[in-house]
């Protein structure tokens, strides 16, 4: 099939989940909810305990690059659970009698979670704004951020999308996803800094993807509080570059993945 019939197809899958977004806008308030409560919780309540001289100020700073990371990779999760309902409901074998690309479903369901991800981070950057939070660098460094943020959820989101075609429905999604990301979005750099952390941990924060677009966050947006060391290991020396490898290793491995696991559950 041409390829302009593929992104074609795609942007029609990809508006259907938008205007469900429109519809139902339950989904988009308990997204936005939750890290909110994170960047409340965590400012307010042990942002004074961590920084007792700044009142939480630096903390703050320091968190919200942080929390940021951690909303767009359990954001990723909506593109399984979504796809396993779908699955479950028999809405991709309707996808599958129409003429349009196989590829389509997965990708545009992928890009609609990405505006999803743009939403919560505009909502989530307005909270910062008002606990404190500054940008402190240029406009170009804080879009290249943001843009990093996005495109590490983008990839994540082609791994839950395999695990949706192969899991019976959503809420085993949502369960196995976060017994996996929960873990490694707080055996990192998220919420505190790596030299707090035991030995064996702390060796597996380095290289932990999480830590590195964290990093890399809070580098391009000016929030590396001083005082703070310099990073020993590789990862986190150069964050955007390994956060952009592991993003090309996700893309590379399952998004074939991906497609092929949609072709065998539609054929059942």
């Amino acid at each position: 099939m041409p390829v302009p019939n593929v992104i074609a197809d795609a942007s029609v899958v990809a508006k259907r989940n938008i205007i469900k977004i429109k519809r139902v806008p339950d989904l988009l308030v308990f997204t936005t909810l939750s890290p909110i409560m994170f960047v409340l919780l965590f400012s307010y309540v042990f942002g004074g305990a961590i920084d007792q001289e700044g009142g939480g100020q630096a903390y703050r700073e320091f968190l919200i690059a942080g929390i940021f990371a951690q909303t767009v990779i359990f954001g990723a999760t909506v593109t399984g659970a979504a796809l396993a309902e779908d699955l479950k409901k028999g809405i991709l074998d309707r996808f599958r009698s129409l003429p349009m690309a196989p590829s389509a479903v997965l990708t545009g369901r992928t890009f609609s979670d990405v505006v999803n991800n743009v939403i919560v981070l505009v909502v989530m950057g307005l909270t910062g704004l008002v606990v404190g939070w500054r940008i402190r660098s240029s406009v170009l460094d804080a879009l290249a951020g943001f843009a990093l943020l996005l495109v590490f959820a983008y990839a994540i989101s082609w791994i839950m999308a395999w695990i949706g075609m192969l899991v019976p429905s959503p809420e085993v999604v949502n369960n196995a996803s976060f017994i996996v990301i929960f873990p490694l979005t707080f055996v990192a750099n998220t919420f505190v800094p790596l030299d707090t952390l035991p030995a064996p941990l702390q060796t597996f924060a380095e290289w932990n993807p999480v830590s590195a677009v964290t990093q890399a966050a809070r580098e391009l947006f000016g929030n590396i509080p001083p005082g703070v060391p310099e990073p020993t290991a590789w990862p986190l020396q150069n964050p955007e570059l390994y956060t952009l490898i592991w993003s090309a290793l996700f893309l590379v491995v399952f998004v074939p993945l991906a497609n092929a696991q949609y072709r065998v559950s539609t054929s059942r």
